[in-house]
């Protein structure tokens, strides 16, 4: 047995064992996790739909003129591109607002595109009760019933934060992204580029359904404590 005495060759020993596996990861594997991708978001679909319906109304009441949902283009497995799916938590001139104070949009450029919620004038009032509590992040499970995203994965990426797995982004879209993954309850928005790479390709190199319910039982806990949630 192979014995790993760094970071660096831990990765490549990852690596290296994950290229030795099915591409595929099995049969029995993939039927099991897109089955509980599909009744658990049906479900949860269902059950929340009456949040659904009162979040909407509180969207529409405090900006009327914007959509209840927001839509962005992200990279889905085999660098398929799909709309990913959130309660809308911006303002409809999120960026007119952010580039009156240049001071702030500077400050924003210089800490990798980021803000701290309470200084982001973007967001809108009840936009910071959405992420706080990462409702938000609930039409996701319309994602996952379609088959575009799994409820655990990696998160799904734009194009820029693509160029951050360098060599290793073929490895990070031979699988669907995720509603929550490693890297959410390993820190989420406190852990950024470039240790984020290793977290979310840990999960590629080792997933199985175990791993996947140990996240999901994690990602509740980090959601009741509000951790790394911005």
């Amino acid at each position: 047995m192979s014995v790993v005495n760094n970071d660096a060759e831990a990765r490549e020993y990852n690596e290296v064992a994950f290229r030795n596996l099915s591409w595929n990861r099995g049969i029995l594997f993939n039927t099991t996790k897109r089955s509980m991708d599909v009744v658990a978001s049906l479900i949860g679909l269902i059950l929340l739909s009456p949040v659904f319906l009162v979040l909407a109304v509180l969207i529409k009441l405090e900006d009327p003129k914007g959509p209840v949902f927001f839509k962005q283009k992200r990279f889905g497995r085999n660098s398929n591109m799909f709309s990913i799916y959130k309660f809308r938590s911006m303002a409809t001139n999120a960026e007119q607002r952010l580039k009156e104070d240049k001071a702030l949009y500077e400050k924003y450029v210089a800490n990798n595109y980021k803000l701290e919620q309470d200084e982001d004038p973007r967001i809108t009032s009840i936009g910071r009760f959405l992420r706080k509590t990462s409702l938000d992040e609930l039409p996701q499970l319309l994602n996952v019933l379609k088959g575009e995203m799994s409820l655990v994965g990696p998160r799904p990426i734009v194009a820029q934060e693509l160029k951050e797995y360098k060599d290793r982004k073929d490895d990070l879209l031979s699988v669907k992204p995720g509603v929550t993954g490693y890297w959410q309850v390993s820190g989420r928005s406190d852990v950024g580029y470039p240790e984020r790479v290793d977290l979310e390709l840990y999960y590629v190199y080792h997933r199985t359904i175990l791993l996947d319910i140990r996240i999901l039982f994690a990602t509740v806990v980090s959601v009741l404590l509000k951790k790394g949630a911005y």
